[in-house]
């Protein structure tokens, strides 16, 4: 007896088929899923051992240090940091309290407030940068040659914009 598959059990079977990844892809999705569980943490932990600072308050204090007269719109150091804008600003009220930000309303335009890096939060950061950029080598730089320093720059560049472009 022949038995013909149904048009919702072939819908099955495509959608599954779709769904499912191949056998490299698992492997490269486990790797990525490793790697981001790994990576952030011990950066973020010798961050805080070393300087008391988490891994977003390190880069947030790198972003400003990297700016005309330290100083940055709050606004676009929430994009530059990819945080929300009111998780920022819980942020830099800690950092203030330790005298490493500061915050003013931008003289140019007074509905925006402008976070400043304090000499003192130079100094921290200048401290904190070299045991840090130390680790980064270390776990990233020095196990990659350029070749797959460069596939995995133009990879993860590729996946942004693929993120940027939005999804659901």
């Amino acid at each position: 007896m022949k038995v013909q598959a149904t048009d919702s059990a072939v819908d099955s079977l495509t959608h599954e088929k779709a769904c499912a990844l191949t056998t490299e892809e698992m492997e490269t999705w486990r790797a990525v899923n490793r790697l981001l569980a790994h990576l952030p943490p011990a950066l973020g932990s010798q961050l805080q051992c070393d300087a008391g600072l988490s891994h977003l308050e390190y880069y947030v204090l790198k972003g400003l240090s990297e700016q005309p007269d330290r100083t940055l719109r709050m606004s676009t150091l929430a994009a530059l940091a990819h945080s929300e804008l009111s998780r920022l600003s819980h942020l830099m009220r800690r950092l203030e309290e330790r005298g490493l930000v500061r915050r003013e309303p931008d003289r140019s335009d007074r509905r925006f407030t402008n976070a400043i890096l304090t000499d003192a939060g130079l100094e921290h950061l200048t401290q904190a940068a070299p045991r840090h950029i130390a680790l980064v080598r270390k776990l990233v730089f020095d196990v990659l040659d350029e070749d797959e320093q460069l596939a995995l720059r133009n990879a993860a560049q590729k996946i942004v914009t693929g993120l940027k472009n939005g999804s659901c």
